[in-house]
């Protein structure tokens, strides 16, 4: 009763309760945050929006590092639109792109479903299959030109095992292209299978066991479990594939040098070109810009499908009567 009658002039009068005063143990641990805070933005700031701001200022200029430089506006810009050799190399990482996200997506996954498991040997093959992340480019990329050698390359070598004829790999031009992905998504899908392994660990287990009492086989809960479940993980991890489809140069550049007949250069491999090959560094920064636009616009688009703001939910209509009524309740 007394504490009802003290606040009772307070709620007459409408006033907010005073504040509580800051203890100088929080207010210090609030500014140590803040510095914390200050090192990472510093860098950020200093590594990302000050480079980006001066590649926006040189790509409105014919800026070639040697000689005066000269305002020509959007003039860099309007070039691109006629230049064929741009044409050509945006063609190619788009074929690079549709062949390397659906495989990459597709592996990642399928390892990940593999070593999800709880014996320990599993670990093994976990650090095995990391290993050619951390590991060097062109140490890499110079395997794989070993391995894909049209006369005494491991890989042709299995394929005459079964009768055929392997093709000629980074020598046609019909087959670099693939050559070249087929590298990337080993060197590549360990850091993925990671993103998918968490994901999957994060999956309820009772919605399994409930599938599985009401009668569901392993592909109706890998369908309508499993998938759903992953659906924020396959977004993040498709988002990523799209992004280093687009960013692709290393294995362009150490293992065809964008040939034959420049069927593998790639944007990067371009802008590179121009602007340290030609030094046409406004040019290639124009060039850097319009990537950036598309990569922002395939991104949008892959958010977009994902939509990773359902949660992995599935909608109760889409599944089928055959499904387990534990299943489509999620």
């Amino acid at each position: 009763m007394t504490g009802a009658v003290a606040t009772a002039p307070a709620a007459r009068t409408g006033r907010a309760p005073a504040p509580r005063p800051v203890s100088p143990t929080a207010r210090q641990m609030r500014r140590a945050g803040w510095w914390f805070l200050a090192v990472p933005l510093a860098l950020f700031v200093v590594f990302m929006l000050l480079p980006m701001g001066m590649a926006a200022v040189i790509s409105l200029t014919d800026y070639a590092i040697i000689g005066d430089t000269a305002w020509v506006g959007w003039q860099n810009y309007a070039r691109i639109w006629d230049d064929a050799f741009f044409w050509t190399a945006l063609r190619n990482t788009a074929r690079y792109t549709l062949m390397y996200v659906p495989l990459g997506l597709v592996v990642a996954l399928g390892t990940a479903l593999l070593l999800n498991r709880s014996y320990r040997a599993v670990r093994l093959f976990r650090t095995l299959f990391y290993i050619p992340v951390v590991s060097s480019t062109v140490a890499t990329a110079t395997i794989w030109y070993w391995l894909l050698n049209p006369q005494k390359g491991l890989l042709n070598v299995a394929l005459g095992w079964f009768g055929i004829d392997g093709p000629r790999w980074l020598y046609d031009s019909q087959w670099a292209m693939t050559a070249i992905v087929l590298m990337s998504v080993w060197a590549g899908f360990g850091t993925n299978m990671i993103i998918f392994l968490g994901g999957l660990q994060g999956v309820p287990g009772d919605l399994y066991e409930a599938a599985r009492l009401d009668g569901a086989n392993v592909w109706q809960q890998f369908r309508y479990v499993t998938l759903p479940s992953l659906t924020r993980t396959t977004f993040l991890v498709s988002t990523l594939l799209i992004i280093g489809a687009f960013q692709v140069f290393d294995q362009a550049y150490v293992l065809t040098k964008g040939g034959p007949g420049n069927s593998t250069v790639t944007m990067v491999y371009y802008i590179y070109n121009k602007g340290f090959g030609s030094l046409e560094m406004g040019y290639a920064s124009a060039l850097s810009f319009v990537l950036f636009l598309i990569i922002l616009v395939f991104s949008l688009i892959n958010a977009r499908l994902n939509r990773p703001g359902d949660g992995g939910r599935v909608r109760r209509r889409r599944v089928p009567a055959a499904v387990p009524s534990a299943v489509a309740a999620r």
